[in-house]
């Protein structure tokens, strides 16, 4: 069975190697480089079993994109201080949106009347829109991308109907194919960065209810999540010009 690897990083500015990776079930770390190979090297390497193979990186690698505990210690906040989050970043919000439900939005009655084929009455003084607003007169950006399959789900149709209600009051949304999606190798994981500096990882249960928020500020991790958002970003389709091509 192969592993289910995760690119951490690389230091090559062009892509190649050298470059990171972690086995998310073992924990264990596969780097990729350049192999020694020169006799009088290899001669000086001790304990270098059968089958071994030494690669030489640069340090750097190791120190930006290596992990630096055995475990991570996860720190999960509550839903008071992940709803403060949305009211005291600096400069941008942003969100990947991977799932294909959520078990909150099937809860409202704006989903009862998308379901019925009814014109969806969006509250536009919601208290999220109110903080949009405030958030993005100040100069504040808002902005996500939601993964959608082919074809969409009921839920994914709901947001794609919902998405112009939140853009009206200032958010920027976009959507990806889930092949695209897959493609760019974009985790299944759903998330908020802030200020590119912290990032919000959503938990939801098998019912697809949300049940906790990882709060993860370590610089590496980050900047893995970095890469995902300005990958996702590049080529995800503003809401408008998405949503018609479905019906085309």
């Amino acid at each position: 069975m192969a592993r289910r690897l995760r690119f951490n990083g690389t230091g090559s500015s062009n892509g190649a190697c050298p470059a990171v990776h972690e086995d998310l079930d073992s924990g264990e770390i596969v780097v990729q480089g350049t192999p020694l190979t020169d006799p009088d090297d290899m001669a000086q390497l001790q304990h270098l079993g059968e089958g071994e193979v030494p690669i030489v990186v640069p340090r750097e690698l190791l120190v930006d994109f290596g992990p630096k505990e055995v475990t991570r210690t996860r720190r999960i906040i509550d839903l008071d201080a992940f709803s403060d989050l949305f009211k005291n970043f600096d400069h941008t919000a942003w969100r990947l949106e991977t799932r294909r439900r959520f078990a909150s939005d099937e809860a409202t009655d704006n989903y009862a009347q998308f379901i019925a084929g009814e014109t969806v009455q969006w509250d536009y003084n919601h208290p999220w829109c109110t903080n949009v607003r405030a958030q993005t007169e100040e100069g504040k950006r808002f902005e996500r991308v939601r993964i959608v399959d082919n074809p969409p789900t009921p839920g994914q149709l709901f947001l794609l109907n919902n998405a112009k209600r939140n853009c009206d009051v200032g958010e920027d949304i976009r959507n990806l194919w889930r092949e695209e999606a897959d493609r760019l190798r974009l985790p299944a994981e759903d998330f908020w960065v802030f200020d590119s500096r912290l990032v919000a990882l959503l938990h939801f249960d098998e019912d697809d209810e949300l049940i906790d928020v990882e709060l993860i500020t370590e610089p590496a991790e980050v900047n893995r999540y970095l890469q995902v958002r300005d990958a996702a970003w590049h080529y995800a389709v503003r809401y408008e010009k998405f949503a018609a091509g479905l019906t085309t």
